[in-house]
């Protein structure tokens, strides 16, 4: 097994990506522990996988909170004895929305799990990892992480830029440890964050062109998983500062060609 014997945190994992990635961890040998905001998700995940053969723990944990990521790290050592792979999954979309429209609350709630949850999470684990000889630490990125433009979703791409930029940063800055530091891009993956994304009055016309854009461009949730594993089964410090892209060439030039053909067909009104 690729994960034998490693020990993965992954936040944000009662569903969808995280969720995904944690059970194909465990298939592949490794001690995985999750966390959610709640409680009952958490256990949730934990009773149904047992029910599978794949055991796994968790604690409920709000990564905006440094005392609840501080919780998560210590037990996943008590779990464990310590940290291999540390995966900064969790996040909000807020869905399609004209900036103004949105609530400073609703803002803020984004940056805080998005960016600073990041943020705080490597700044507790990176120690760990350089105190232990070594580690591999993933953040995801996502739409908009290129700096590219991502209208009405500009809160979330602009965290995910950013999550880009402090990946690169960081890589560099303990580039003289045995410590790998990458970001990941799923690509447009059907979960819940995506197809129940909320959408403004003014845009429900990109909700009715969602499923063709998934259909386009979409990764299957199993590809995603696998090619996770990879990335996390990969030797600490041999490669650093990476971003992987799960879109694969040949699906973007068949998404391409479908798009196209949806909007010479009236089926697409607009763009996403």
């Amino acid at each position: 097994m690729k994960l034998q014997n490693k020990v993965v945190v992954i936040t944000g994992a009662t569903r969808g990506i995280g969720r995904a990635v944690a059970e194909a961890c465990v298939g592949e040998g490794a001690k995985v522990i999750i966390c959610s905001r709640r409680q009952e998700a958490v256990s949730g995940v934990i009773d149904a996988l047992a029910e599978q053969g794949l055991p796994l723990t968790g604690i409920a944990a709000d990564v905006s909170a440094p005392k609840d990521l501080e919780r998560l790290l210590n037990c996943a050592i008590g779990v464990g004895g310590r940290v291999d792979v540390w995966v900064n999954n969790a996040g909000l979309s807020g869905g399609s929305w004209y900036l103004h429209e949105m609530s400073a609350d609703a803002v803020a709630e984004i940056v805080g799990v998005n960016l600073t949850g990041v943020l705080q999470a490597c700044r507790l684990v990176i120690p760990h990892f350089i105190e232990r000889g070594g580690g591999v630490l993933i953040n995801l990125s996502g739409k908009g992480g290129r700096g590219d433009p991502s209208p009405y979703t500009t809160t979330y791409a602009a965290t995910k830029a950013a999550v880009a930029s402090l990946t690169r940063s960081l890589a560099k800055e303990y580039r003289d440890y045995r410590v790998s530091i990458h970001a990941v891009v799923p690509g447009m993956v059907a979960t819940e964050m995506l197809t129940k994304a909320a959408f403004s009055a003014k845009l429900a016309h990109r909700a009715e062109m969602l499923p063709y854009a998934l259909n386009a461009f979409g990764v299957p949730i199993d590809v995603v998983a696998r090619k996770f594993v990879d990335v996390i089964a990969q030797e600490p410090g041999r490669a650093t500062g990476k971003v992987y892209s799960f879109l694969s060439a040949g699906r973007l030039v068949r998404g391409v060609a479908l798009m196209a053909y949806y909007a010479a067909t009236g089926k697409m009104r607009g763009g996403m």
